[in-house]
């Protein structure tokens, strides 16, 4: 694995060293050239969190991924340029779902060697709403077309939260190293559980300046900060048109997927 790979890949032209600055403009790259996406589950290809297969996939093959293989990657390469990094497991729906939220997401806390008692709470991986680290501190940021924030409950758990339009989402974790064996297992689970959201849809995303691109299915969105535009995809060739042309995704055979997406559709909207 070669770092200079990886930062030809997020087209990153900046100096390579551990700072602040160096560190947002890291975390822009990757999230302006690397999109979420479960293919490799909707195919029924095994995901791993094994970096060396995260590399490969992301760097040698062009391809995106979900949060275990992108902040996996991520924090690896800021711990080869000098960044001092924590993985932790976060439960994304942990307010509703409780502990069988647990590890379902990797997220990261990363200290500047400047600055060691400052810690930066860096995600690529969580769809692409984050655009710049933000503070480990009760905090709201504007990251248009998104409002995301901190807040420290009462049980000791740090809650990331992304608000657009009407919607919300959110994650919790605590500000300690991850349970390595437990995220495992939840990456596991999550590609093969047949109720698990990722088994059940395709999902690709992708982060631009000031919009947020979504193909959940067959329904195509774009996010901005003054509403949302939707369309409906007719074809499974205007399936595999839409992953190569805006996710930049190469996959042919992505089009096998596309009675299945039908199928969803259907329970999901009725037509």
């Amino acid at each position: 694995m070669e770092l200079r790979s990886y930062l030809q890949r997020i087209e990153f032209e900046g100096s390579a060293r551990a700072s602040a600055e160096a560190l947002a403009t890291l975390l822009r790259c990757h999230v302006y050239s690397v999109p979420f996406e479960n293919l490799d589950v909707q195919l029924g290809v095994p995901v791993t969190n094994d970096i060396d297969a995260v590399y490969d996939k992301i760097v040698g093959r062009g391809r995106g991924g979900w949060c275990y293989e992108q902040n996996g990657l991520f924090g690896w390469a800021l711990s080869e340029i000098g960044f001092d990094v924590t993985r932790v497991a976060a439960a994304v729906h942990r307010d509703e779902r409780g502990s069988a939220a647990l590890a379902n997401h990797l997220c990261l806390l990363v200290r500047t060697p400047d600055d060691p008692e400052f810690v930066y709470l860096a995600d690529v991986g969580f769809g692409g709403s984050m655009t710049r680290p933000i503070p480990l501190e009760e905090s709201w940021h504007e990251q248009s077309p998104f409002r995301i924030g901190l807040q420290h409950l009462d049980d000791g758990y740090w809650r990331f939260r992304e608000e657009s339009g009407g919607d919300a989402v959110s994650f919790d974790f605590l500000a300690e190293p991850a349970n390595e064996s437990a995220m495992s297992d939840k990456c596991a689970q999550l590609q093969t559980d047949p109720n698990s959201s990722f088994v059940l849809n395709l999902v690709a995303q992708k982060r631009t300046p000031e919009t947020h691109i979504v193909l959940r299915g067959r329904v195509f969105t774009i996010n901005t900060a003054t509403g949302n535009e939707t369309r409906t995809l007719r074809s499974r060739g205007e399936l595999a048109d839409t992953l190569a042309n805006t996710f930049r995704l190469d996959v042919p055979e992505a089009e096998s997927l596309w009675d299945r997406i039908v199928e969803r559709h259907k329970i999901l909207f009725g037509d």
